[in-house]
């Protein structure tokens, strides 16, 4: 069954197609949520409230063959939404004197924090391109979007995703040459 038709069934009332099309997309937008937090926990809990978002507005969205460019629309909203608050709360936790670090780690915790660290330095890098550049990138590398759909997604012009996306890319290239000498 296509999405259409699921999300057809989602409109009519019937919960069950939701609960299929959360298990068809819910890996593709984690995966997007933690590409643009660097932390598992954060895009896990930001899965939830791109679904939750995307069922309160059932009534109002037409999905037309695939649901996953409405779900990494809602999720890019949320992404900014949660480094906005994020930002946030950085400033207030600066004004409050830092907590000693506790050194009783299990080696699982190690490895994730380890994994969240590299995620975190490859956003770093991300962070210094304009968000026009930031996000077509992302969108293009870490989600099965085509040009077109990406372009409808954020709301632009096709030329200006494929500008954008090639102007990202040599900067990238560039840093990642720099950082290897």
């Amino acid at each position: 069954m296509t999405d259409e038709e699921l999300w057809g069934q989602v409109r009519a009332g019937v919960s069950e197609a939701f609960g299929l099309l959360f298990e068809r997309h819910a890996q593709a937008v984690f995966a997007y949520c933690l590409r643009r937090t660097g932390t598992w926990a954060v895009a896990e809990d930001l899965v939830s409230v791109v679904f939750m978002e995307t069922w309160r507005k059932r009534t109002s969205v037409t999905v037309e063959e695939s649901l996953l460019p409405w779900l990494y629309t809602v999720a890019l909203g949320v992404t900014r939404n949660h480094q906005r608050a994020r930002k946030r709360y950085k400033t207030a936790l600066d004004k409050v004197a830092p907590q000693p670090a506790d050194d009783d780690h299990a080696d699982d915790v190690a490895r994730r924090v380890d994994a969240e660290a590299r995620t975190r330095t490859v956003i770093a890098e991300l962070e210094k391109l304009p968000a026009g550049e930031r996000e077509v990138l992302e969108m293009s590398a870490w989600s099965d979007l085509s040009q077109a759909q990406i372009a409808r997604v954020l709301g632009i012009p096709v030329g200006t995703v494929k500008s954008r996306l090639a102007r990202a890319q040599r900067t990238v290239r560039g840093a990642l040459v720099e950082e290897a000498l």
